[in-house]
C-alpha cells in the first residue's frame, strides 16, 4: 500500500513561510493498491493539491472516507476539479448528522450565497452514502467504521488492504486525565501498521482547550503504545505549531517512544508511506 498526505493540518489551512516544510492545508491522504481506484481520507484544502496529480479527463474514479464535517475536513470537495468532469465518479462515505444525511449536510456547504454552484452542478457523477458504525468492503479494501469521541457524530476507520493495516483517526476528544482509551479506538488501531492520529496540542495548550476535541501529542503516543501499533503518524497539527516547533515536538515523543517503541513520524505534505 502507498500513503501519501496532501493535507496535514487541523482547524484552518495556514499557508505561510513558516510551515512550508510541513504544509498549511487541511486534511487529505491518499491511499492506493496498484489495479484499484485510490481512497481518499477526508477532503479538506489538501484535496485540491491531490486533484492536480489526477486526470481531468472525466476519468476519474475515487472514494472518500469522510471522518466528520467540520470546515477543515470539507472545504477541498469544491475546488476538486477531477469531479468536475463528464464520466468522473467520485463515492463520499461519511456520517450521517443530527437531523440530516450527509448528502444534506455537504449540500448545504456547498450552495449560493456560500459558493457559486451547488454539488449536483459538478459534472461528474458524485454519490454520497450515509455511514454508521459498521463493517463494509470497498473494492480490495476491507473498512471498519467506528464512533470515536469529537464534537458532532465523527468516524474513525480502520482500512485493511493489500494485506496492511491502516487506522484513521483524524480527530479525538482526549479524556481530561490524558491515560484512559476509549474502547473504539482500541478496536480501530489494535495491531495497526500505521496509526494517523489526532495530535493536535501540546499539554500546556490541552489544559487551555481540553473540551476542543483533540489529543496532546504525548496522548497520541499512548494510543499507539496501547493499542500495539507499529507506525504512529503524528497528523492534524496546529496551526501556531510552525516547521521549527513540529520538529522539535517530533523530537520529544520519539525520545519518549524510545527504542523500544513504535516508529514515530510527523505528517507533513508530500509525505509518502510505503508498506
Amino acid at each position: 500500500m502507498r500513503i501519501e498526505f496532501f493535507g496535514v493540518r487541523g482547524s484552518c489551512p495556514c499557508p505561510e513561510s513558516g510551515t512550508c516544510r510541513y504544509g498549511g492545508n487541511t486534511a487529505c491522504v491518499e491511499l492506493s493498491v496498484p489495479g484499484e481506484a485510490p481512497l481518499l481520507l477526508d477532503l479538506g484544502t489538501g484535496l485540491r493539491a491531490y486533484g492536480l496529480t489526477q486526470p481531468t479527463d472525466g476519468s476519474f474514479a475515487g472514494t472518500a472516507l469522510l471522518t466528520h464535517v467540520h470546515w477543515d475536513h470539507v472545504q477541498g470537495l469544491p475546488f476538486f476539479t477531477p469531479a468536475d468532469r463528464p464520466g468522473a465518479t467520485f463515492d463520499i462515505y461519511g456520517p450521517a448528522q443530527e437531523g440530516c444525511s450527509l448528502a444534506q449536510a455537504l449540500g448545504d456547504l456547498v450552495r449560493p450565497p456560500f459558493f457559486p454552484v451547488t454539488i449536483g452542478q459538478l459534472r461528474g457523477r458524485i454519490a454520497i452514502h450515509d455511514l454508521v458504525e459498521e463493517d463494509l468492503v470497498i473494492g480490495g479494501a476491507k473498512v471498519g467504521a467506528r464512533w470515536v469521541p469529537h464534537p458532532g457524530p465523527t468516524l474513525g476507520y480502520r482500512i485493511s488492504w493489500g494485506g496492511v493495516v491502516v487506522t484513521y483517526i483524524s480527530d479525538l476528544q482526549a479524556p481530561a486525565d490524558l491515560t484512559s482509551v476509549p474502547d473504539s479506538v482500541l478496536d480501530l488501531a489494535a495491531d495497526a501498521d500505521v496509526l494517523v492520529l489526532d495530535s493536535q496540542y501540546t499539554v500546556e495548550e490541552f489544559a487551555a482547550k481540553a473540551t476542543w476535541g483533540h489529543c496532546t501529542i504525548g496522548y497520541s503516543l499512548r494510543v499507539a503504545v496501547a493499542s500495539r501499533a507499529r507506525t504512529l503518524v503524528l497528523f492534524h497539527h496546529d496551526p501556531s505549531h510552525d516547521d521549527d516547533r513540529m520538529d522539535e515536538l517530533l523530537a520529544e515523543v520519539r525520545a519518549v517512544a524510545g527504542p523500544g517503541g513504535p516508529e514515530v513520524l510527523a505528517a507533513y505534505e508530500g509525505m509518502v508511506i510505503e508498506r
